[in-house]
C-alpha cells in the first residue's frame, strides 16, 4: 500500500481557504444580513465545537455530535440531522483534510482513491433510492446502533488498535478494490441515510484489515468523509434540496468547524490519540442508550431488544474483519519470506550452497513508521 508523505509542508494553502471561507461567510452573514440566524441558532455553534475536534481527531465526522444534539436535544427531524451532517462536515471535514495534505500527512492512497470512487456512485445511488424511504425513526435507530458498536469495538479493542505502527503492505489494486467495494457500500447505505459513517468504515478496514497505524488511518477517513459530504451537499441541491433549517444551523456552526476540526488534527498529534478515541467512544454508547430511553415507547421492548441485538451483530461484523485480517497479515509475511529466501539463493548463486546450505528466516512483514515516510 502506498503510503506518502513528503517534509516540505504548505501550510499557507490551508490559511488561504481559511481566507476565502471567511470571507465568504461574512458576507453571507453580513451582507445579506443573516446575524440574527447565527445569534438563534447558538447552541448548534457551541455542540459543534466539540464535534469539530471529533471530527479532525477521530474517524467519527463532526454528524457525530451534530446529528444527535439536533435531533434528540432539539426534537429536529432525523431528516434534518442527515442534511446537516453533510453540510457542516463539508466544511469542517474539507478544512481538516486541506490541513492534513498541506502538513503532509501519511494517507492510505489506494485505499482512499477506491473508497472515494465506489463514493462518487454509492452516495448518489443512496440519497435518490434508498435515503427517501427509510423512516425518520429509523434513521435514529441506524446511527445508533453504528456509533454504539463502533464506541463498543474501541472500548475494548484499544490497545491492539493504538498499538498499530506503520502498515502492513498488500498489492495496491487489492487495496483499491477493497476502497471502492466499502465507498460503494457505505455511501449507498450508512452515508445516504444518515450524512455520516463512511469514514469510519474506511478506518475499520485500516485499522482491521491492514492493521494500519492511527496516524495513517485516521487522517484517511477524514478525507474519505470529506469528499462525500461535499458530494451529498451537491447531489442534495441539485436534486431534492436540502431540510428547512439546515442553512440557518449552517451559518452559525461552519466558522467554528472551519477551524475546530483542524486543530483537532494538530492537537490529537500533542495529547494522543488513546484518549481521544476512548472520550468519543463513550459518547456513542451514551448516544445509543439516549436513543433508546427517548424512542423506548415509540420502540417497545421489541424494538430495544432489536436495536441491542443488531449492535451485536454490527460487532461480529467488526470481529470478522479483524479474523480476515489477520490471515491476509499471515500469507503477506509468507510471501515475504519467500521472497527473501529467493533473494539469497539469487545472491548465492555465484557461490558454494555448501558453505551455507540453510537460508535464513523471511523476514517480516514491512512496517512503515509514519514519521519515516518520505
Amino acid at each position: 500500500m502506498t503510503i506518502q508523505a513528503p517534509r516540505k509542508k504548505f501550510i499557507w494553502v490551508w490559511l488561504l481557504w481559511l481566507v476565502g471561507f471567511y470571507s465568504i461567510w461574512a458576507f453571507l452573514v453580513f451582507g445579506l444580513d443573516q446575524w440574527g440566524a447565527v445569534t438563534e441558532h447558538w447552541p448548534i455553534a457551541l455542540a459543534m465545537a466539540l464535534g469539530s475536534y471529533a471530527a479532525g481527531s477521530t474517524p467519527m465526522g463532526g454528524g457525530t455530535v451534530g446529528f444527535p444534539v439536533l435531533v434528540l436535544l432539539f426534537d429536529m427531524p432525523a431528516t434534518l440531522g442527515r442534511d446537516f451532517s453533510f453540510a457542516v462536515q463539508a466544511i469542517g471535514m474539507t478544512s481538516a483534510s486541506i490541513f492534513i495534505l498541506a502538513r503532509r500527512q501519511p494517507l492510505a492512497w489506494s485505499m482512499l482513491f477506491g473508497a472515494m470512487f465506489g463514493a462518487l456512485i454509492g452516495t448518489p445511488l443512496g440519497i435518490f433510492f434508498i435515503a427517501p424511504y427509510v423512516p425518520g425513526l429509523l434513521i435514529k435507530v441506524v446511527f445508533a446502533v453504528i456509533w454504539a458498536s463502533f464506541g463498543i469495538l474501541h472500548l475494548y479493542r484499544i490497545r491492539e488498535i493504538a498499538g498499530h505502527s506503520g502498515m502492513t503492505e498488500f498489492d495496491e489494486n487489492w487495496d483499491f478494490r477493497v476502497g471502492a467495494m466499502l465507498g460503494l457500500c457505505a455511501g449507498a447505505s450508512v452515508a445516504s441515510v444518515t450524512g455520516v459513517g463512511i469514514d469510519m468504515v474506511i478506518y475499520s478496514a485500516l485499522v482491521l484489515l491492514c492493521r494500519a497505524d492511527l496516524k495513517i488511518a485516521i487522517p484517511t477517513s477524514v478525507v474519505i468523509m470529506a469528499f462525500t459530504s461535499v458530494l451529498g451537499v451537491v447531489v442534495k441541491n441539485l436534486s431534492t434540496g436540502m431540510q428547512p433549517g439546515v442553512y440557518e444551523n449552517w451559518l452559525a456552526a461552519a466558522p467554528i468547524v472551519a477551524l475546530g476540526a483542524p486543530l483537532g488534527a494538530y492537537i490529537v498529534d500533542l495529547i494522543g490519540r488513546k484518549p481521544t478515541l476512548l472520550f468519543v467512544a463513550v459518547l456513542c454508547v451514551g448516544q445509543f442508550i439516549w436513543t433508546c430511553s427517548v424512542e423506548r415507547h415509540t420502540l417497545g421492548v421489541a424494538g430495544v431488544l432489536m436495536a441491542v441485538g443488531a449492535v451485536g451483530v454490527c460487532l461480529y461484523g467488526f470481529e470478522r474483519l479483524r479474523a480476515w485480517g489477520a490471515v491476509l497479515v499471515g500469507e503477506a509475511k509468507e510471501k515475504q519470506a519467500a521472497k527473501t529466501r529467493l533473494a539469497y539463493l539469487a545472491e548465492m548463486s555465484g557461490q558454494s550452497l555448501s558453505q551455507n546450505p540453510y537460508p535464513p528466516q523471511g523476514r517480516p512483514v514491512k512496517q512503515v513508521e509514519a514519521a519515516d515516510v518520505s
